[in-house]
């Protein structure tokens, strides 16, 4: 079969629709590409010439829409966190997300400012606070449990002197944003020979529970976030009988229409797992730690 043929074959027209395309492209470059050599179409030097530099130019455009393709199939996902959550939480879990969905450009965003979706590019958002916020889809992730914890020497201490005496010689330790206040921890508890005014205040739950492993007090935190440092021993409640103050507290955020994006659902499901299982181990902690009773924040007085 002719190369005429050939052609004619693989771009599914007729032999002489490939002579007449032929014969339009030699009429607009003013220059013979092809001579006829025994019935077979021959490339000339010209045709040769053109050839090769139409094959790189051909190969520099698949390459730029497979690039382009690529690209549009990389998938970018936006997520905002508080500080101190995104450190102490989602930063020792996320690498199981980015493995699992490897074709995701990710960026976390851990600031304490709320996001405004219609004017920013953030596509999640991981909200603190008692209430769930207005005009966007919040789904609730993860209970605090909010008690003071310690150092374990102090907690032998209260053991053996009581827990007001080891509180009122003890430094408070404050996070400053954090929804529970010692003020209000100490009136639940009927505890008015504490003066919660003085002691250490931080502006990040992590730095407060780092100043509680360090020995310089006692700190009203979370279990959420000081998890860690109860698994390694290293903090205990200070009165678990006393049990938890508890409260949703850290809402998966962002309007509905962002719900359709595949990055975002994928996250949405995984950190809704994750949660959970957190949830679990963290009650069978407490649990082991001698804190079996849980108080409504918003109800229990």
């Amino acid at each position: 079969m002719s190369r005429l043929n050939l052609a004619a074959e693989e771009l599914r027209v007729s032999p002489s629709a490939v002579s007449q395309q032929i014969k339009s492209l030699e009429e607009a470059i003013g220059v013979a590409l092809f001579r006829r050599v025994k019935r077979r179409l021959v490339l000339t030097e010209a045709g040769e010439l053109f050839y090769a530099s139409s094959t790189q130019a051909l190969g520099l455009i698949r390459n730029a829409r497979s690039r382009v393709s690529r690209k549009q199939e990389y998938r970018s996902l936006v997520i905002r966190v508080a500080p101190s959550f995104g450190v102490r939480w989602l930063s020792p879990r996320i690498g199981g997300f980015v493995e699992a969905h490897p074709d995701f450009d990710i960026r976390v965003d851990a600031t304490s400012e709320l996001t405004d979706f219609d004017k920013e590019n953030v596509d999640l958002e991981v909200r603190y606070g008692l209430e769930p916020p207005k005009g966007v889809n919040a789904t609730p992730l993860i209970t605090d449990q909010v008690m003071p914890f310690c150092h374990p020497k102090f907690a032998q201490d209260a053991a053996l002197v009581g827990l007001s005496v080891t509180l009122g010689s003890a430094r408070l330790i404050h996070t400053v944003k954090a929804q529970v206040t010692w003020q209000e921890w100490l009136e639940r508890q009927n505890i008015d020979s504490v003066d919660s005014s003085h002691g250490l205040h931080f502006d990040r739950s992590s730095m407060s529970i780092r100043a509680a492993v360090d020995r310089l007090g006692v700190v009203l935190e979370t279990a959420t976030l000081a998890m860690p440092e109860l698994q390694s021993g290293s903090l205990v409640p200070l009165a678990p009988h006393l049990g938890a103050l508890c409260f949703p507290t850290y809402w998966l955020c962002c309007p509905p229409r962002h719900l359709n994006r595949r990055a975002v659902k994928a996250f949405a499901n995984w950190i809704g797992e994750e949660a959970k299982e957190h949830e679990s181990r963290k009650l069978r902690l407490l649990g082991s730690l001698g804190c079996e009773q849980y108080f409504d924040y918003k109800t229990d007085g």
